[in-house]
């Protein structure tokens, strides 16, 4: 019996939550997920049919979320669900939901020198199946300036600044880029990259998604 994966897109369009959806939809079942596509939040309503998952897939930025809706995928991932997404499709999705932002663990605040920025993203050198492998990367996208839950284990690292801004003055800091966390009983897995569709279809980036996602799903 193959494991249910559900893809809930939309939100903001200009990070192409479609294309993005298409692309997750497309590695799940390549790893043998039974998937369904949703572009409303309130496939979120019906927390039995959460409950039966192994993995949820948020694509959806700048939206807001049910009382109902959240509860029931917050229920969900404590009861065992996985919880994988990227970039604003996860962690700019609801900036009214504290619990939201609790669960995944940060929220989207800045990217100084927007689209078009060069950078690198580092690896921890945590030992993780996520990131096994994988060395430090270059990458021309945003860069992600995040507040992080300091509970969140990082596998991954970029540093500021590289873009001019009010934040320069504090030096350098190395911000999360790919990081895991629990919820209850629930993995979560969190990638700041895929600001739109070629982003997250390059690789390393791909793995990365690919792998979170096997590894968040029970």
């Amino acid at each position: 019996m193959s494991r249910g994966a559900l893809i809930v897109w939309g939100g903001w369009d200009g990070h192409q939550p479609r294309q993005v959806a298409e692309i997750f939809e497309r590695v799940l079942r390549e790893e043998g997920f039974s998937v369904e596509v949703s572009d409303t939040l309130d496939a979120f309503r019906d927390g039995a049919k959460l409950m039966g998952l192994s993995l949820i897939v948020p694509v959806w930025t700048m939206g807001k979320i049910a009382k109902e809706q959240l509860a029931a995928v917050s229920a969900a991932v404590r009861g065992g669900v996985g919880l994988a997404g990227c970039h604003g499709g996860m962690c700019d999705s609801f900036r009214e939901s504290t619990e939201w932002q609790f669960m995944t663990g940060g929220q989207w605040v800045a990217h100084p020198g927007n689209d078009g920025t060069t950078y690198r993203v580092n690896m921890t050198g945590v030992l993780h199946p996520i990131t096994q492998g994988i060395g430090d990367f270059d990458v021309c996208s945003e860069q992600y300036y995040m507040h992080v839950d300091p509970a969140v284990r990082v596998l991954a690292t970029t540093r500021f600044p590289v873009a001019d801004g009010p934040h320069v003055g504090n030096g350098p800091v190395d911000m999360p880029v790919i990081w895991t966390k629990v919820w209850g009983q629930g993995r979560v897995y969190y990638n700041a990259l895929g600001h739109q569709a070629n982003i997250v279809a390059m690789e390393p980036v791909l793995t990365l998604m690919r792998r979170g996602f096997l590894w968040a799903a029970r």
